[in-house]
Protein backbone atom coordinates (compact mmCIF):
# COMPACT_ATOMS: atom_id res chain seq x y z
CA UNK A 1 0.00 0.00 0.00
CA UNK A 2 2.86 2.30 0.68
CA UNK A 3 4.57 1.91 -2.81
CA UNK A 4 0.99 2.47 -4.45
CA UNK A 5 0.66 5.48 -2.07
CA UNK A 6 3.56 6.71 -3.84
CA UNK A 7 2.53 5.63 -7.04
CA UNK A 8 -0.40 8.12 -6.74
CA UNK A 9 1.27 11.02 -5.73
CA UNK A 10 4.22 10.73 -8.51
CA UNK A 11 0.92 11.56 -10.93
CA UNK A 12 -0.39 14.29 -8.54
CA UNK A 13 -0.69 17.96 -11.07
CA UNK A 14 0.97 16.30 -13.56
CA UNK A 15 -0.31 15.58 -17.27
CA UNK A 16 -1.51 12.10 -16.98
CA UNK A 17 -3.90 13.26 -14.04
CA UNK A 18 -5.30 15.85 -16.51
CA UNK A 19 -5.47 13.22 -19.48
CA UNK A 20 -7.66 10.87 -17.06
CA UNK A 21 -10.35 13.59 -17.32
CA UNK A 22 -9.76 15.08 -20.54
CA UNK A 23 -10.18 11.92 -22.94
CA UNK A 24 -13.40 10.96 -22.10
CA UNK A 25 -15.28 14.86 -21.75
CA UNK A 26 -14.28 14.57 -25.38
CA UNK A 27 -17.61 12.50 -26.26
CA UNK A 28 -19.22 15.72 -24.12
CA UNK A 29 -17.55 18.08 -25.97
CA UNK A 30 -18.75 16.27 -29.03
CA UNK A 31 -22.47 16.71 -27.61
CA UNK A 32 -22.36 20.43 -27.37
CA UNK A 33 -21.64 21.65 -31.11
CA UNK A 34 -24.35 18.79 -32.10
CA UNK A 35 -26.72 19.85 -30.19
CA UNK A 36 -26.58 23.07 -32.06
CA UNK A 37 -26.81 22.16 -35.33
CA UNK A 38 -29.56 19.63 -34.68
CA UNK A 39 -33.20 20.94 -35.31
CA UNK A 40 -34.80 22.34 -32.01
CA UNK A 41 -37.41 19.23 -32.31
CA UNK A 42 -34.94 16.83 -32.82
CA UNK A 43 -33.87 14.15 -30.13
CA UNK A 44 -31.06 11.03 -31.04
CA UNK A 45 -32.08 7.93 -29.24
CA UNK A 46 -29.46 6.80 -27.09
CA UNK A 47 -28.93 3.95 -28.91
CA UNK A 48 -26.45 5.85 -31.23
CA UNK A 49 -24.19 7.51 -28.42
CA UNK A 50 -23.70 4.40 -26.86
CA UNK A 51 -22.87 2.85 -30.65
CA UNK A 52 -20.13 5.77 -30.95
CA UNK A 53 -18.73 5.79 -27.22
CA UNK A 54 -18.08 2.16 -26.83
CA UNK A 55 -16.58 1.93 -30.78
CA UNK A 56 -14.31 4.74 -30.30
CA UNK A 57 -13.60 4.11 -26.91
CA UNK A 58 -12.03 0.58 -26.52
CA UNK A 59 -10.97 1.26 -30.19
CA UNK A 60 -9.03 3.84 -30.32
CA UNK A 61 -9.08 5.49 -26.77
CA UNK A 62 -8.05 2.52 -24.74
CA UNK A 63 -5.10 0.94 -26.57
CA UNK A 64 -3.56 4.81 -27.27
CA UNK A 65 -4.39 6.14 -24.13
CA UNK A 66 -3.02 3.25 -21.97
CA UNK A 67 0.13 3.40 -23.99
CA UNK A 68 0.35 7.33 -23.57
CA UNK A 69 -0.01 6.76 -19.71
CA UNK A 70 2.55 3.92 -19.78
CA UNK A 71 5.39 6.05 -21.54
CA UNK A 72 4.48 9.46 -19.46
CA UNK A 73 4.66 7.07 -16.16
CA UNK A 74 8.29 5.66 -17.23
CA UNK A 75 9.49 9.12 -18.21
CA UNK A 76 8.79 10.05 -14.93
CA UNK A 77 10.67 7.49 -13.33
CA UNK A 78 13.60 8.14 -15.91
CA UNK A 79 13.44 11.94 -15.11
CA UNK A 80 13.94 10.71 -11.15
CA UNK A 81 16.72 9.16 -11.79
CA UNK A 82 15.96 5.44 -13.32
CA UNK A 83 14.19 4.00 -10.23
CA UNK A 84 17.64 3.86 -8.87
CA UNK A 85 16.53 5.56 -5.51
CA UNK A 86 14.01 2.90 -5.46
CA UNK A 87 15.88 0.12 -6.22
CA UNK A 88 18.59 1.00 -3.85
CA UNK A 89 15.30 0.43 -0.95
CA UNK A 90 15.66 -3.13 0.63
CA UNK A 91 12.32 -3.90 -1.69
CA UNK A 92 12.38 -6.29 -4.01
CA UNK A 93 11.87 -4.96 -7.26
CA UNK A 94 8.88 -6.90 -8.67
CA UNK A 95 6.70 -5.36 -5.78
CA UNK A 96 8.22 -1.88 -7.43
CA UNK A 97 6.29 -3.12 -10.98
CA UNK A 98 2.87 -4.64 -9.69
CA UNK A 99 2.49 -1.40 -7.45
CA UNK A 100 2.88 0.56 -11.03
CA UNK A 101 0.39 -1.97 -12.74
CA UNK A 102 -2.26 -1.54 -9.90
CA UNK A 103 -1.62 2.04 -9.72
CA UNK A 104 -2.42 2.10 -13.78
CA UNK A 105 -5.24 -0.12 -13.10
CA UNK A 106 -6.96 2.40 -10.46
CA UNK A 107 -6.56 5.30 -13.52
CA UNK A 108 -8.08 3.85 -15.89
CA UNK A 109 -10.83 3.16 -14.02
CA UNK A 110 -11.03 6.73 -12.98
CA UNK A 111 -11.11 7.55 -16.66
CA UNK A 112 -14.13 5.04 -17.06
CA UNK A 113 -16.14 6.76 -14.14
CA UNK A 114 -15.39 10.09 -15.83
CA UNK A 115 -16.56 8.40 -19.31
CA UNK A 116 -19.42 6.94 -17.79
CA UNK A 117 -20.74 10.56 -16.69
CA UNK A 118 -19.73 12.08 -19.59
CA UNK A 119 -22.18 9.42 -21.42
CA UNK A 120 -24.88 10.54 -19.29
CA UNK A 121 -24.60 14.01 -19.90
CA UNK A 122 -24.47 13.80 -23.44
CA UNK A 123 -27.50 11.79 -23.42
CA UNK A 124 -29.32 14.65 -21.60
CA UNK A 125 -28.18 17.14 -24.02
CA UNK A 126 -28.88 15.21 -27.14
CA UNK A 127 -31.30 12.13 -26.59
CA UNK A 128 -34.48 11.46 -25.24
CA UNK A 129 -36.09 8.87 -23.57
CA UNK A 130 -34.70 6.84 -20.24
CA UNK A 131 -31.35 6.65 -19.60
CA UNK A 132 -30.33 2.97 -20.12
CA UNK A 133 -28.12 2.73 -17.20
CA UNK A 134 -27.84 -0.70 -17.42
CA UNK A 135 -25.96 -0.83 -20.88
CA UNK A 136 -23.89 2.28 -20.09
CA UNK A 137 -22.51 0.90 -16.33
CA UNK A 138 -21.80 -2.63 -18.06
CA UNK A 139 -19.83 -1.28 -21.57
CA UNK A 140 -17.70 1.13 -19.15
CA UNK A 141 -16.66 -1.44 -16.26
CA UNK A 142 -16.36 -4.11 -18.68
CA UNK A 143 -13.94 -2.62 -21.20
CA UNK A 144 -12.06 -1.65 -17.81
CA UNK A 145 -11.79 -5.13 -16.46
CA UNK A 146 -11.03 -6.59 -19.93
CA UNK A 147 -8.61 -4.01 -20.85
CA UNK A 148 -6.07 -4.37 -17.67
CA UNK A 149 -4.18 -6.82 -19.28
CA UNK A 150 -3.13 -4.53 -21.65
CA UNK A 151 -1.42 -2.54 -18.67
CA UNK A 152 1.87 -4.13 -17.79
CA UNK A 153 2.18 -5.15 -21.44
CA UNK A 154 2.60 -1.43 -22.22
CA UNK A 155 4.55 -0.68 -19.48
CA UNK A 156 7.43 -3.14 -20.13
CA UNK A 157 7.08 -1.37 -23.58
CA UNK A 158 7.96 2.08 -22.64
CA UNK A 159 10.11 0.93 -19.99
CA UNK A 160 12.03 -1.48 -22.48
CA UNK A 161 12.45 1.10 -25.33
CA UNK A 162 11.48 3.59 -24.40
CA UNK A 163 8.21 6.07 -25.31
CA UNK A 164 8.80 5.70 -29.15
CA UNK A 165 8.27 1.90 -28.79
CA UNK A 166 5.39 2.16 -26.52
CA UNK A 167 3.49 3.87 -28.62
CA UNK A 168 4.25 2.22 -31.34
CA UNK A 169 3.28 -0.94 -29.91
CA UNK A 170 0.26 1.00 -28.89
CA UNK A 171 -0.75 1.87 -32.57
CA UNK A 172 -0.18 -2.23 -33.55
CA UNK A 173 -2.60 -2.59 -30.65
CA UNK A 174 -5.54 -0.34 -32.12
CA UNK A 175 -4.92 -2.00 -35.78
CA UNK A 176 -4.57 -5.70 -34.46
CA UNK A 177 -7.64 -5.27 -31.75
CA UNK A 178 -9.62 -3.64 -35.14
CA UNK A 179 -8.74 -6.11 -37.51
CA UNK A 180 -9.01 -9.32 -34.93
CA UNK A 181 -12.49 -8.31 -32.93
CA UNK A 182 -14.94 -9.71 -35.43
CA UNK A 183 -12.83 -13.04 -36.49
CA UNK A 184 -12.44 -16.51 -34.55
CA UNK A 185 -8.87 -15.25 -33.81
CA UNK A 186 -10.21 -12.39 -31.34
CA UNK A 187 -8.60 -14.29 -28.07
CA UNK A 188 -4.98 -14.60 -29.16
CA UNK A 189 -5.56 -10.56 -29.15
CA UNK A 190 -5.58 -8.75 -26.32
CA UNK A 191 -6.14 -5.25 -28.00
CA UNK A 192 -9.63 -6.72 -29.65
CA UNK A 193 -11.30 -8.39 -25.84
CA UNK A 194 -12.89 -5.01 -25.19
CA UNK A 195 -14.03 -4.37 -29.07
CA UNK A 196 -15.15 -7.62 -29.02
CA UNK A 197 -17.47 -8.02 -26.08
CA UNK A 198 -19.14 -4.73 -26.84
CA UNK A 199 -21.28 -6.67 -29.81
CA UNK A 200 -23.34 -8.60 -27.71
CA UNK A 201 -23.82 -5.92 -24.48
CA UNK A 202 -24.08 -2.74 -27.13
CA UNK A 203 -25.08 -4.42 -30.03
CA UNK A 204 -22.06 -2.69 -31.97
CA UNK A 205 -20.09 -4.04 -34.76
CA UNK A 206 -16.22 -3.36 -34.17
CA UNK A 207 -16.76 -1.12 -37.59
CA UNK A 208 -19.27 0.73 -35.62
CA UNK A 209 -22.27 -0.38 -37.61
CA UNK A 210 -25.57 -1.61 -35.62
CA UNK A 211 -25.38 -5.28 -35.67
CA UNK A 212 -28.70 -7.31 -36.93
CA UNK A 213 -30.63 -8.92 -33.98
CA UNK A 214 -29.43 -12.50 -35.84
CA UNK A 215 -26.03 -11.48 -35.89
CA UNK A 216 -23.47 -13.83 -34.45
CA UNK A 217 -21.15 -11.14 -32.90
CA UNK A 218 -24.43 -10.80 -30.26
CA UNK A 219 -23.99 -14.46 -28.81
CA UNK A 220 -23.20 -13.37 -25.32
CA UNK A 221 -21.40 -16.45 -24.40
CA UNK A 222 -18.26 -14.60 -25.22
CA UNK A 223 -18.88 -12.14 -22.27
CA UNK A 224 -17.91 -14.77 -19.45
CA UNK A 225 -14.94 -16.20 -21.56
CA UNK A 226 -13.52 -12.77 -22.17
CA UNK A 227 -13.55 -11.64 -18.48
CA UNK A 228 -12.17 -15.13 -17.42
CA UNK A 229 -9.72 -14.95 -20.11
CA UNK A 230 -8.76 -11.11 -19.72
CA UNK A 231 -7.68 -11.76 -15.89
CA UNK A 232 -5.78 -14.52 -16.23
CA UNK A 233 -3.93 -13.37 -18.66
CA UNK A 234 -3.62 -9.92 -16.73
CA UNK A 235 -2.12 -12.06 -13.64
CA UNK A 236 0.21 -13.90 -16.16
CA UNK A 237 1.07 -10.31 -18.18
CA UNK A 238 2.21 -8.59 -14.32
CA UNK A 239 3.93 -12.07 -13.36
CA UNK A 240 6.27 -12.35 -16.42
CA UNK A 241 6.64 -8.28 -17.14
CA UNK A 242 7.64 -7.79 -13.22
CA UNK A 243 9.93 -10.97 -13.35
CA UNK A 244 11.49 -8.84 -16.28
CA UNK A 245 12.07 -5.72 -14.12
CA UNK A 246 13.67 -7.87 -11.67
CA UNK A 247 16.43 -8.72 -13.66
CA UNK A 248 16.52 -5.48 -15.40
CA UNK A 249 19.97 -4.12 -14.37
CA UNK A 250 19.27 0.26 -13.44
CA UNK A 251 21.56 2.10 -15.82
Amino acid sequence: MNLMRSEFLKSKRTLMRKLLVLAPLFFLLMALPQKLLMPADYWRPWQLILDLVYNWWPLIFVPMGTALLAALAESQERKAGQYRGLRSRPLHPARLWIAKVLVMGFHTLSATLVLIAAIVLSGLITASGGIPWGRIFAGGFTVWLVSLAIIPLHLWAAAWKGTIFGMAVGLIGLASGAAAAASPYWVYVPWSWPIRLMCPIIGVHPNGTLLDAASPLRNSSVIPEGIVLSLAAFLLFTWLTAAWFSRREVR
